[in-house]
Parts: structure tokens; sequence; C-alpha cells
């Protein structure tokens, strides 16, 4: 293992590293992770720091799992890739069966890509494809909510509402049309979160009635919007979203790419809206298309994918290959990542991790309170199921770089989104791991406040 300050040298000359002003790096150094254990990573030094976001909310089961190892070992020896256009094999084939009977086949048809911006490209590419196989070319605009994230690239910077994101690229981008977000902290005093996302489902409905005719789909963060500073709002939202896209003939898109396979309570949070998978809905329907990727393969490897329904796939089933949905990508459904994804829901069911998920959260929301609920800077503290974050009142500028610098001195990963410190980690944390990553947390807000 080359040195901790010859590795740091070799990253900054060649190295381009991702949402970063480079030049930040000559006083915040980089940090150097040689191996990682459980919610631990440990750096050049042997400084151990417990992950408290997941590594940009991937792992879920904990760095170097050695269920997952073991599986991904076994695949190594049988099939490392065949291209999937034309072939196919048993890893892609058994995680799309095993993700549509976690809808309750409802969404049967799992199209794969390697990360979350392709899967809303993907989504919003096959939305318009449906309408126009279907008679109706006109339907080629997208709604999003204020302050949505759904990718970087061109085509999902377009329902991509943040803005140091979308004006860095704006000549580039075909734009899209943003409705009110129903963010619970927007509450009028009197108000619930429930009649917020009823007054934002009322702008979404006028918005519906008016320009149906030439929109395609509505796509949005089921209950937690996740760039945008973890924004948490009330189902009735989606309830109200699912039945307005229904009567005016609009696609609904659920990204569920931060917030799936467990995040929220459920292992997706659809579920929150429509009832489990394994029951009869609620009265109110699954979405058109579901986008999932970060925790569906562990944090391993890249992977993502869209489920959808049978009339979607229908729609393209023709004889004509310009009917066909013409999207593709050389490592589509690699059985490396399938395994992996197949290893990660082995552990959810064989753990049954969503119900011990439940005693977790309860001790994030009850540490988070005990140590910065009453702190005099701390607004809005919130909590949806593995996510809880607070809001940093009158925050100095450079907050979020102090605070990040703070928390790797107090032994934890935290990296805060503006203002918002927020905690989304991994699914094997213990209640000591817990208690050190609160700690850590409200020493490093005081050190950044100083």
């Amino acid at each position: 293992m080359p040195p901790a300050d010859t590795l740091l040298a070799r990253s900054l000359a060649a190295v381009w590293h991702p949402c970063t002003q480079m030049k930040q790096h000559e006083t915040l150094p980089l940090v150097p992770i040689v191996r990682g254990e459980g919610p631990w990573l440990i750096d050049a030094d042997g400084r151990r720091l417990l992950d408290g976001i997941s590594s940009w909310w991937v792992n879920l089961f904990g760095h170097c799992n050695p269920r997952i190892n073991t599986a991904l070992k076994a695949q190594l020896d049988t099939l490392e890739h065949a291209m999937l256009a034309g072939f196919t094999h048993e890893p892609v084939v058994a995680l799309s069966e095993r993700l549509a009977a976690l809808t309750g086949h409802r969404l049967g048809h799992a199209f794969y890509a390697s990360d979350g911006a392709s899967a809303t490209e993907i989504a919003l590419k096959m939305s318009v494809h449906y309408w126009r196989n279907q008679g109706e070319p006109g339907k080629t605009r997208f709604l999003s909510l204020a302050g949505g994230y759904h990718g970087e690239t061109v085509g999902a910077l377009a329902v991509t509402d943040v803005a140091i994101f979308r004006d860095a690229y704006a000549p580039l981008v075909r734009s899209g049309v943003t409705v009110p977000t129903p963010d619970a902290r927007l509450a009028a005093a009197g108000e619930t979160a429930a009649d917020v996302a009823r007054r934002a489902a009322a702008v979404l409905e006028a918005r519906l009635k008016a320009h149906h005719h030439e929109i395609a789909a509505f796509i949005v963060e089921p209950l937690v919007q996740g760039a945008a500073g973890m924004v948490m709002y009330d189902a009735e939202y989606l309830r109200r979203a699912r039945m307005l896209c229904d009567r005016y003939r609009v696609h609904l898109i659920a990204d569920e790419i931060a917030v799936g396979c467990g995040r929220t309570g459920s292992f997706f949070a659809w579920e929150q809206v429509a009832g489990p998978a394994d029951q009869p809905d609620r009265g109110i329907g699954w979405p058109d298309f579901l986008c999932l990727s970060k925790g569906i393969s562990g944090g391993y490897l890249p992977l993502s994918l869209v489920l959808t329904t049978d009339l979607i796939y229908q729609a393209f089933y023709d004889d004509r290959s310009t009917r066909a949905f013409l999207h593709s990508h050389s490592y589509t459904g690699n059985p490396l990542a399938c395994r992996a994804a197949l290893a990660t829901l082995d552990i959810f069911a064989e753990d049954r991790v969503l119900d011990a998920n439940r005693i977790r959260a309860r001790q994030l929301g009850d540490a988070l309170q005990a140590r910065v609920g009453r702190h005099p800077a701390v607004r809005h503290l919130r909590q949806t199921g593995m996510i809880a974050a607070f809001d940093v009142a009158d925050a100095p500028a450079g907050f979020a770089r102090r605070f990040f610098a703070a928390g790797l001195a107090h032994g934890v990963l935290l990296r805060p989104i503006g203002d918002t410190v927020y905690f989304m980690p991994p699914y094997v944390v213990g209640e000591t791991d817990m208690a050190h990553l609160v700690d850590g947390a409200a020493a490093a807000l005081d050190d950044a406040l100083a």
C-alpha cells in the first residue's frame, strides 16, 4: 500500500473528482480510504470513520459484506458479462422475477442500465415513445417537483430542479416544468403536512388539466426529495398525484433511486401509498414506471433499472423495429451486478431487515432528539424511516465544508447538503455505532458554528 501522501498527490494529479471544485482540496485534503468493515471506512492512517451517509446512499449492508462477497466470488467463476441484446443469463432473469414479485407483479418488466440518471432517461424516453406508439406524438413534455433531483445527464437535467446542476448546462437542456413541492416544512400555522400536500396537489391538478395533451409524464421522488435537502412530505400528495395522472392520462414515474430498498421504512416507498405489494391496492395504483439504483446492488457495483407495466411493454411489442424501445448500454444487466443485487435481496428476506430497521430508526430518532433536538441552531428535525435530517439556522458561509471536515475529526462521515445535515446510515449500524454517529454530528455542529 503506497503512503497516504503519495496516494493523495497521485489522485490530485490524475483523478477529476465528482461534484468537486478541485481547488478546494488545497485546504481540505482528500481522505485516502484503504478498506471497509461493516459501517466503517478506514483511512491510510488507520482512522476509523462511521459511514453515516452510506457512501452517497448506496451501501445497505456494510462495506465488504461477507455474504455479498461470497455471491460475487461464485459468480466470477461462472460468468462475468455477456451482452443482453440477443442473449440472457440466470442472474438477470432471477433478479427481474424477484423485483416483479416485490411489486405484486404490478410492474412485471425490468429494463436495465448502470446508474440513476440513466434510469431516469430510460423512463422519460419510454414514456414519450409509448405515447408516439399510441398515436399521440404531441405528448413530449415532463412535469417534476420544485427542487427535484433525478440525475445530471443532459436528459435527466430536464427534470432536475437544482440550480447548481441545471444552470451550468442550461443551453444543452430541454426545459421541463415544475410544480410546487409538498414540503411539510411549508405548513402554515394550524396546517398539517397533509394540508400542505393537498395544496400542492391542487396546483398539480390545474397544470395537468390545462396541459395534459402535451405532458407525457410526471416524475417524483416518493416521500423524500434527496438533493433538495431531504425534503419530506405526506403520502397524501402521492395518492392524489396517482389519481390525477390517471384522470388526465399522464404517466407517473416514481424515482426510488435514493428512497427505495428500505430507506423509507418499506422496501419500495410506494408501498406507503398503495399498500404492501402482497395485498390489494388501497384504491391507489402503482406508478407506471419505478426507477431503482444505488442500494439495489448493496453498494457494490453500478446497476440501475426501470420497472414498468405490461400495458407499457405491450405498446412496444410489434414486428416493426421503429416501435421497439431504442435504448442500449454495453453493460446492461451485468451478471456480477445482478448477482450482488440478488444477494442483497437474500439478506432482506433472511434477516427480516425491514422489521429490524424499525428499531434502528427509532434509535436514530431518539438519539438525534436527545443530542441535537434542543440545539439553538437546529430547525425542522425530521425523519422518514432510516433517513433523518435537520436544518441549521443562520449557518455561516462554507458551513457544509466546515461541518464535513469537523465530522471527519470526530470519526464520522457526514456530508451536508447546503445548510441541511442528514443521516442515511447502512442497515448494519448497532446501537453503539448509532450513538457514535450522533455524538460525532453534535460535536461537528458545535465546531462548524464556532
